[in-house]
């Protein structure tokens, strides 16, 4: 079936933003006296976003009485400096323009939430179809609710549509919601789960274009 729409995730797909997760919490390791932590170490737990960041940083889990309050205190400062060193990934603006060439709609569904979606959408002078964050359903991803909501919002059934992510629950979340799913190998996969080959997606692509030959 031939697709009418692109559903991109956020994090280490569209963009590469671990570059301004890794500042915000070495921000806070500074002001603990650590040392700061190379961009390298960061890169695979960025894909999680605040619990990755505090797990790298702190070894701090959920489970952990002190996680509410460093969660909050590392948003903040990614907040303050979300789009600093974030880029499109290279290929990505060309792989945009191609998709409204062939008139085939796109848009964002994250777990980040929208009060930080939306403004680095905005930094990146990006106009997508739709954007769907982590608190626009109740559910997060590997749950389907978001891609549905977003296929909704295209007003397209969700078969015509391809999600694109670089984690597991990015393939498991599209197969549950009945969308083509494309993984990337290029994004911040590594951590918890094996690489993008074993997530049994419906293509494996190297750069963004690529995906123009799955459509």
């Amino acid at each position: 079936m031939t697709s009418r729409a692109v559903l991109f995730d956020f994090d280490g797909t569209l963009a590469d933003t671990a570059p301004d997760l890794a500042a915000a919490v070495n921000r806070m390791r500074t002001e603990r006296g650590m040392a700061s932590l190379s961009a390298a170490a960061v890169r695979p737990y960025a894909s999680m976003g605040a619990r990755g960041m505090l797990r790298i940083g702190f070894g701090t889990t959920p489970d952990d009485p002190a996680y509410a309050g460093m969660r909050d205190e590392f948003l903040r400062y990614y907040a303050a400096a979300i789009c600093v060193q974030t880029r499109l990934f290279d290929g990505m603006k060309s792989l945009i323009a191609s998709l409204a060439k062939k008139s085939i709609a796109w848009g964002i569904v994250t777990n980040k939430s929208m009060r930080l979606t939306e403004p680095l959408v905005q930094a990146l002078e990006l106009a997508p179809d739709c954007v769907v964050g982590g608190d626009s359903t109740p559910h997060l991803k590997p749950h389907p609710a978001s891609l549905l909501l977003a296929a909704q919002q295209l007003k397209l059934a969700p078969a015509r549509c391809v999600y694109v992510g670089d984690d597991l629950r990015d393939i498991q979340a599209a197969r549950a919601a009945g969308m083509r799913c494309v993984a990337v190998e290029y994004g911040y996969h590594g951590v918890d789960n094996p690489g993008p080959r074993a997530w049994n997606a419906d293509a494996v692509i190297s750069r963004p274009e690529e995906l123009l030959e799955h459509l």
